[in-house]
């Protein structure tokens, strides 16, 4: 009898070792392959930026906000910053520099125009005031004051960015694939239409 229970404590015991180095395992390959996931096409990719202009003035910074988080490959980054971020890792860091080609393009002097100043709001009278305009689709346009002459003021539509060198430090902080699309709903089906009443015989004539 008491060699049994041992035996079964003896199995109890190696059971249970076995389920922790099972578990230690399989966390250790979780880790891993995080690990090796890399920043491709089709990774939500989340990052840690700071933005400074060519002169080192801070532009923009995620510090004590949200990592910035975006899909790769949808060309929705600037190109220049995308083209770097591909192929790295999380708790990777890295220094770019973005040329105003690889970024918001170069100054267009055609997104340059002249509006009479009656058009323009009293309080948006001042050299880089920005304002907003409506495209004949609808689409919401801004503009900056650029300069104010006698009759007319000359607005700028270029991005505010266009003809600049961007310089960005960045720390990826996460990789993983891109969540699927959510299913579409399941059409919900038409309820049966209710029988009409049957018709209320007639009553006999009277005599």
């Amino acid at each position: 009898m008491r060699q049994k229970l041992f035996l079964l404590l003896t199995f109890a015991v190696a059971l249970t070792v076995g389920s922790r180095q099972f578990t230690a395992a399989a966390e250790k390959a979780a880790e891993k392959a995080k690990d090796d996931r890399v920043v491709k096409d089709g990774m939500l990719v989340s990052f840690d930026y700071t933005l400074k202009g060519a002169d080192g003035k801070v532009i923009e910074t995620s510090k004590g906000k949200e990592p910035l988080t975006y899909v790769h490959g949808q060309r929705r980054m600037i190109p220049g910053l995308e083209k770097e971020l591909t192929g790295m890792k999380v708790g990777g860091e890295k220094h770019v520099t973005v040329k105003p080609e690889d970024a918001y393009g170069p100054v267009n002097k055609a997104a340059f125009q002249e509006v009479p100043k009656e058009k323009i709001p009293t309080n948006g009278l001042k050299v880089g005031a920005v304002l907003a305009a409506k495209s004949p689709e609808g689409q919401v346009i801004p503009m900056r004051v650029h300069e104010i002459k006698e009759k007319t003021v000359v607005m700028d539509m270029n991005h505010p960015m266009a003809g600049k060198t961007l310089v960005f430090d960045v720390k990826v902080v996460d990789i993983r694939p891109q969540p699927a699309p959510p299913a579409p709903a399941a059409a919900t089906p038409a309820k049966p239409a209710t029988p009409a009443a049957p018709a209320k015989p007639a009553e006999p004539a009277k005599k």
